[in-house]
């Protein structure tokens, strides 16, 4: 019979025994992989807000805030620069833009790349409701807002024509052909949104010729939106280049936004993963335990072992392959754990955030047990290759 065979055969015959060894492991491994996948989860919900929201870049006016002071008395805050930016720097910005992520791609067509979205905003009233009117470039802007819905009606076609938020719909009690009267001109509804939970349902939406046009501001945009349909595109760089060549206006990544909301998550999966740590630590010191009342248990088995001609090294081998078996089934049960662990957490931590399962964990999992199943059969099994034969009679 194989030295493997007569391990499993022991196993079986052990079985509680064994079980209480492989329940370190399990927990260890399942608070492992329980963390990363909820930890996973949560990245992945913040990339796909990040992607929800549109733009990698907003480009505003650079507007300052100057303290007016006359000696040592404050007269009040100034505000120094224009509300609004020119169309004329659309070309520039565009420039900028495509060039940047020509050269990080090493991209030769000439045509355009990024999507540039301008928007006005104008402050109104429908009846006795204050209300935001938005101009906007209908194509532009649905490249931008991709989880824009029209639940009534349909999109823009025409500059004469609005769209209205979900909830300013409710609100000022519009429906698809109701007119709004727009500073001196008037705008047909022809769509409704449907709600995204965001301030877009508060608003009114127009062509931004038209919003122009009606508030006198010609040639004038309020923001401009970026957005560079690649995951690497160098989004920094760019808003760097505009703020240093184009004066008047201010380019900010949404990337930036996004840096201490993930420098937070980081954190918290640090401290999470030395938790498990130190739980994985427990279930080591666990299997040693289990290991070391195996060799007290099994000095007779050893002693015969060692009396037919087993050698050192088969002994040893003997308590790892025990260690591999523990490792094994503690990493199957142990990913099991974690996975049902993460499903019921991580909706939890992470309001609306669908768990997900991830096979790549499976691996790791199967790893780590069996790790640390093995290193902590080190130390026993050099115990049992102590035993001397005659200890081993005297313990008949």
């Amino acid at each position: 019979m194989k030295l493997y065979q007569v391990v499993v055969k022991d196993v079986i015959r052990r079985k509680r025994r064994v079980l209480y060894a492989t329940l370190g492991v399990v927990i260890g491994t399942a608070t492992v992989v329980g963390i990363l996948t909820v930890a996973r989860a949560g990245q992945e919900r913040i990339y796909n807000q990040l992607e929800k929201y549109g733009p990698n870049l907003a480009v505003v006016p650079a507007i300052n805030n100057l303290d007016m002071k006359l000696g040592d008395v404050s007269l009040g805050m100034v505000t120094v620069g224009d509300n609004y930016v020119s169309e004329d720097k659309l070309p520039e910005i565009r420039q900028i833009a495509d060039g940047e992520i020509r050269k990080k791609f090493n991209i030769e067509d000439q045509g355009n790349i990024a999507t540039i979205a301008p928007a006005l905003y104008v402050n109104t009233k429908v009846g006795n409701t204050s209300v935001m009117v938005v101009g906007i470039d209908p194509q532009e802007e649905m490249k931008i807002k991709t989880w824009w819905r029209v639940n009534q009606g349909k999109y823009l076609e025409r500059k004469d024509q609005a769209i209205v938020g979900a909830i300013a719909a409710e609100i000022l009690n519009l429906k698809v052909g109701d007119v709004v009267p727009l500073d001196g001109t008037s705008v047909t509804v022809t769509g409704i949104l449907e709600e995204t939970g965001s301030n877009d349902d508060y608003q009114i939406f127009v062509p931004i010729e038209t919003l122009q046009k009606a508030a006198g501001r010609e040639g004038l945009v309020s923001s401009i939106d970026i957005r560079a349909l690649c995951n690497a595109c160098p989004v920094e760089t760019i808003a760097d280049s505009i703020n240093k060549d184009i004066p008047g206006v201010r380019a900010v990544a949404v990337k930036q936004i996004a840096a201490s909301e993930m420098g937070m998550m980081d954190k918290m999966n640090k401290f999470m993963l030395t938790l498990a740590g130190i739980t994985l630590a427990l279930g080591l010191f666990g299997v040693v335990n289990t290991m070391m009342t195996s060799v007290n248990e099994r000095i007779k088995d050893i002693g015969i072992m060692r009396a037919v001609g087993a050698s050192r090294s088969q002994i040893v081998k003997a308590f790892i392959y025990e260690a591999i078996i523990i490792g094994i089934i503690g990493g199957i049960l142990g990913y099991m754990l974690g996975t049902v662990l993460a499903y019921l957490v991580g909706p939890l931590i992470f309001e609306g955030t669908a768990v997900a399962l991830v096979p790549q964990y499976f691996a790791l999992a199967l790893v780590l047990a069996v790790a640390v199943a093995v290193i902590a059969t080190v130390y026993p099994a050099y115990r049992a290759t102590q035993i001397k034969v005659a200890d081993s009679f005297r313990s008949l």
